[in-house]
């Protein structure tokens, strides 16, 4: 069994692991270095076998995940056969499930381990919290949900 201390020893020494990744979220990009910190230091480091599915496509939303190291297949369902369609295939230092943070949908996606992983994961109940206690960082991020939306709205009219 894995002790707390252990785990945040563990977070700090992928420091320079997870910050890069964190810089190239596009609702974390123009966050600063500190505000960068307070989102690690409410990450946890998980590990999944092959097969493990982070949620199916459908679920509540929840949190977001960064690889550390492994493969995770998203797919979706084809509307018509009902078959899971493999959407990508992601690895380590990529990003998943970001906009449910923010979103109070249902996910439009699975996420299945294809490959064993260490996995970086933050639940969206300490990402609130974040939020709260963080009007500035909360600020931030708002603005960058809205101009995505927007440029979304955008590229599909």
């Amino acid at each position: 069994m894995i002790k707390c201390n252990e785990v945040f020893t563990d977070l700090l020494m992928d420091l320079p692991t997870i910050l890069p990744i964190l810089k190239r979220i596009p609702l974390f990009a123009d966050l600063t270095e500190e505000e960068h910190r307070e989102i690690i230091n409410n990450i946890v480091l998980n590990y999944y076998p092959v097969g493990y599915v982070f949620f199916h496509e459908g679920d509540p939303d929840g949190s977001m995940f960064i690889i550390k190291h492994g493969m995770v297949k998203i797919s979706r369902k084809d509307k018509f056969s009902g078959e899971d369609k493999e959407v990508a295939v992601l690895s380590d230092n990529d990003f998943f499930g970001e906009m449910a943070l923010v979103l109070n949908d249902k996910r439009n996606a699975a996420a299945t381990a294809i490959g064993e992983c260490e996995v970086f994961q933050l639940k969206k109940e300490d990402f609130m919290k974040l939020l709260e206690s963080s009007p500035t960082m909360a600020n931030k991020i708002s603005n960058e949900f809205l101009s995505r939306v927007k440029k979304n709205n955008k590229t599909t009219i």
